[in-house]
């Protein structure tokens, strides 16, 4: 009862959000470390007066407040057993930006990468760029005392934050910031004025030890920041800067910002062994870089087998280099960093590697190799199996001269516990992140990590390293604190918290007094952790089982990014924890091993955790460790209507390919409902389809010309092929199978018209069944599609169809259904319309006849899973095949659609804001004569209801350009 009344009072207390249920406290237990602590509730603050007013409650219940941001710490930090405060979602404003001066001002939940975007179009950035600025907070930045690739050049927080706002423990604000020249670097607060005093003394009574002791590396976040205050004009923002939320409540974060670079180069460093390559960095360092990056061989094995980076592997190795170092130069003088790359070559070849480096000049390219770079932590994490790296000793920073041999001392202590690590990022500062690969469910991996970080730390010690580099203390290592620094700093750092937060209110037992980091009970994997096995409805095989699968998700936080690529774009429109892959999948996961109570798997709570889950598949693609949430949604809706029943709306929807036939023949009267409002306004009462929402016309279906073919028909592998009419637009959009047929045959194809083998109804791929989670519907229809096509294809003919999410099903659902090599056999021949001609026209096997459009501007709109299997290379391609036509790219998301999603009373609201993210705005500026192209029913539909415009199939556009023929 005590909770109810806390969140009682919060409630009344605050104008934000306040969630005691035990999904959300569920979504917020973990990080991206190894731990999980369930917190009393959560609290997403709209201002500061909601945190202030967070605090007062908390206090008079004696329960402690841990801040929060994008939860992407490796170390446990945002994490705790009291309130958990979500600056993220609200609490995330620019309050003040001086383009003049550089410097802008904001609050704490600010994600880096939006606060770039900002001022990037005056010529400045925040150089402080840590591998996760897609998500990323300036308060958790700050908090940890966040580095990034570039501080070889800029520094880490504390050399770019100018001033600091906050609140105690008992929410009385103050401000810290530089101190002299008249000022005491202290407003708001004469308390705060008497405790900057103390903390000054207290450092001048310690500054012989912190000068013996504090490591003489760039990279040393541990403990508190005592050496700032040593400084013959110390900033006391500084001592705030990586203490981790356990001083004090972040309000503002005022930032010094730098100029962007006119230009950056790269050269990608080639090396045979890992130690040559930790030789050769002084070398480089040398010659003044902004960056020196390391790829390890883990990072270029597993990186090949992930279809997201694939080709940038490929385009920046030659041969099979053991590992690589990224060098970056930057400046405003092209040709003086040109001269950097010849002279970085000239290095490689003094130190016995010529012609070992690859130059990476085009901004495009280098983007990629940043995107790789920033993902190989990810990348190593995708690794199957209970065994993963695991994240406790992994940015230990030691001066460069001892890097070779400190590596090397490390390998040697992994391989006698029986284990191998993965290294990976800032050689530039001697700031290797290494993960040991260890099973944290077995007891036996945790006695090993227990002596693998005991031994390290006594390495470190060994070669004047820091044990903490730029993540932080946190649980991981907060234990450690003592045995680099020693007592007395020890007992300083614990003078520093009481002085600050007397009654252990804020972030406990991080930094001093430490958890154990071993104490299993703080485990995201506890001792008594396991998964109910249940009866899945698709073939999880490949992952281990669901359970496996679910797992995959480390919680890294790459799907709360809010730009670039598709993941998540329910989570962009929210920017609910709920409505993130991440989020789903900690849901699963908990309700799967029962920490969430009986029958959570099946429960409303988690069916509406799965709503706005609008399957697009970027995730499948753009999560580095491969979470399939879409995969995962048609298996909970399995079991969740198995035990609830199928809603009439999913049921009419999911039968469409059935009933489309009948429904085609009625067609006038199906139609009154976009004509008749008080009929639309009568199917949302009844059915829930918003009455906002026009559905697709029914009209005359599409009918393949010829007759029925039979497999020995099939001569030529190339040219005979089965176009494969799919529901939507076999009766909604016929107009668009025509143009591909003309298409099609005019390039020289043969078409095959393929039966069903028993029945008039058409091969369907099942999809509307696997969008209700019936999948014994679904694999009835795959099996008979499979039945009817396989003959043809393993004659040599070729699968061909327009709608990406109905093709795309035999080459991804079809395999969890039917698991097999018959699956296997259709998906390698099936290929969309695009991808057909686009892989043809590359080979020269055809020809296109197309006009010259007087550079008519065309604006493509990729559907999600054209995305999702790295398709829309071939949308461009065949575009690009039309003489004169100006292609241009949309850079968004999901449309919004997505199925039925669109269609639901309760799901338009969101449908419309996805697409107003992106896709909207970008149309809006198009031309009234341009071309809008989308592959995607859904999409076209979408744009044509939220903008009243036609968006056409790429058939229809390239049937539009086609030649006459005499």
């Amino acid at each position: 009862m005590a909770e109810s009344a806390l969140a009682r009072e919060l409630g009344t207390a605050i104008q934000g959000e306040v969630r005691f249920d035990a999904f959300t406290r569920g979504r917020y237990a973990t990080d991206a470390s190894i731990y999980q602590i369930m917190p009393a509730g959560v609290v997403l603050p709209e201002s500061r007066d909601d945190i202030a007013a967070t605090l007062t409650v908390a206090s008079r219940h004696g329960v402690p407040v841990i801040l929060r941001g994008g939860g992407t710490s490796q170390n446990g930090q945002p994490i705790g057993s009291g309130l958990v405060v979500d600056c993220s979602r609200h609490f995330n404003g620019v309050t003040g930006y001086d383009a003049e001066a550089g410097t802008v001002t904001v609050e704490p939940g600010m994600v880096l990468e939006r606060l770039n975007t900002r001022v990037k179009a005056d010529g400045w950035f925040f150089p402080v760029e840590p591998s996760t600025a897609t998500r990323c907070t300036i308060g958790g930045m700050a908090g940890n005392n966040s580095c990034g690739a570039r501080s070889l050049r800029y520094g880490k927080m504390s050399d770019n934050v100018l001033a600091m706002e906050a609140l105690f423990h008992d929410a009385e604000p103050f401000g810290f910031g530089l101190t002299g020249n008249e000022s005491s670097g202290v407003t708001g607060s004469p308390r705060a004025e008497d405790l900057a005093r103390r903390m000054l003394a207290l450092a001048a009574q310690n500054r012989e030890e912190i000068i013996q002791t504090y490591p003489k590396v760039q990279r040393r976040v541990g403990g508190y920041n005592l050496d700032a205050l040593i400084a013959p004009r110390p900033n006391l923002a500084h001592l705030l800067v990586g203490s981790e939320g356990t001083l004090a409540a972040t309000t503002s974060v005022t930032l010094k910002l730098s100029r962007l670079p006119a230009h950056r180069v790269m050269g990608i460093c080639h090396f045979p062994s890992f130690r040559a390559a930790m030789e050769t960095t002084q070398a480089i360092v040398a010659l003044d870089p902004v960056a020196v990056e390391l790829v390890d061989n883990n990072v270029l094995v597993l990186g090949a087998d992930i279809p997201l980076f694939r080709a940038t592997l490929a385009d920046i190795t030659r041969g099979t280099p053991n590992c690589l170092l990224i060098a970056e130069f930057a400046g405003d003088d092209h040709f003086a960093i040109s001269q950097d790359l010849k002279r970085l070559d000239a290095c490689m070849a003094d130190n016995g590697f010529p012609n070992a480096v690859v130059e990476v000049v085009e901004t495009a390219r280098q983007k990629t190799v940043w995107e790789v770079r920033e993902a190989c932590l990810n990348i190593m994490m995708s690794m199957k199996g209970d065994a993963k790296p695991i994240s406790f000793i992994e940015d230990c920073a030691v001066p460069l001269e001892h890097l070779a041999d400190y590596t090397d001392a490390v390998t040697e202590v992994f391989s006698k516990h029986g284990t191998r690590g993965t290294w990976y990022a800032h050689a530039s500062v001697g700031c290797l992140h290494v993960r040991p690969i260890l099973d944290m469910k077995d007891a036996g991996g945790v006695s090993a990590m227990r002596a693998i970080a005991e031994e390290t730390a006594d390495l470190v010690r060994r070669f004047k390293g820091s044990y903490s580099g730029e993540h932080g203390d946190g649980i991981s290592r907060s234990e450690f604190v003592e045995p680099l620094f020693g007592a007395r700093l020890t007992r300083a750092f614990e003078t520093v918290k009481d002085g600050f937060d007397p009654d252990n209110r804020l972030n406990p037992n991080k930094i001093v007094r430490p958890l154990k980091f071993d104490d299993r009970s703080l485990f995201r994997f506890k001792p008594d952790y396991a998964v109910t096995p249940i009866a899945t409805a698709l073939d999880w095989s490949d992952w281990g089982g669901l359970g496996s699968a679910v797992e995959m998700c480390n919680n890294n936080g790459t799907c709360r990014k809010l730009a670039g690529g598709a993941m998540c774009p329910s989570y962009r429109a929210t920017r609910e924890e709920q409505h993130l892959t991440r989020g789903r999948a900690n849901s699963l996961r908990l309700a799967l091993s029962g920490q969430l109570g009986p029958d959570a798997f099946t429960s409303p709570e988690m069916k509406r955790t799965m709503d706005l889950c609008v399957s697009c598949k970027a995730c499948r693609r753009e999560c580095p460790t491969g979470v399939d949430m879409a995969k995962m949604k048609v298996e909970f809706l399995h079991h969740y209507h198995a035990r609830h029943g199928l809603p009439l709306r999913e049921r009419l929807v999911a039968e469409m390919p059935r009933y489309a036939g009948v429904a085609a023949k009625l067609a006038p009267l199906m139609n009154l409902r976009n004509r008749i409002p008080a009929l639309a306004k009568l199917a949302e009462q009844m059915i829930g389809l918003s009455a906002r929402r026009s559905l697709p016309e029914w009209g005359r279906p599409w009918r393949e010309a010829g007759e029925a073919a039979h497999p020995g028909d099939v001569t030529d592998a190339f040219r005979d092929i089965v176009l494969f009419g799919d529901t939507f637009n076999r009766a909604f959009e016929r107009e668009n199978l025509e143009a591909a047929e003309r298409v099609l045959t005019a390039a020289g194809y043969r078409l095959h018209r393929v039966v069903p083998p028993s029945g008039n109804r058409p091969l369907c791929c099942g999809r509307t069944y696997l969008a209700s989670g019936q999948t014994d519907r679904a694999r009835q229809e795959a099996r008979r599609t499979l039945d009817a096509l396989l003959p043809f294809v393993r004659a040599g003919a070729r699968v061909v169809g327009l709608e990406p999410s109905c093709l795309l099903t035999f080459r991804d659902e079809f395999l969890s259904l039917l698991p097999g090599d018959e699956a296997k056999v259709l998906a390698d021949k099936t290929l969309l319309f695009e991808e057909l001609l686009a892989v043809d026209l590359k080979a020269g096997r055809i020809a296109l006849n197309l006009a010259d459009q007087g550079g008519r501007v065309a604006h493509l709109h990729g559907h999600c899973h054209q995305k999702s299997f790295g398709v829309m290379g071939s949308v461009e391609t065949v575009l690009r095949a039309v003489p004169g036509l100006d292609v241009r790219i949309i850079e968004s998301s999901c449309c919004g659609m997505a199925g039925a999603f669109g269609y639901g009373a309760e799901t338009i609201e969101t449908s419309f804001a996805m697409a107003e993210l992106s896709l909207f705005p970008a149309l809006r500026k198009a031309g009234p004569d341009d071309l809008v192209v989308a592959d995607g029913t859904s999409c076209r539909h979408q744009i044509h209801d939220g903008l009243d415009r036609e968006a056409l199939h790429v058939a229809r556009v390239l049937d539009a350009a086609m030649e006459p023929r005499s």
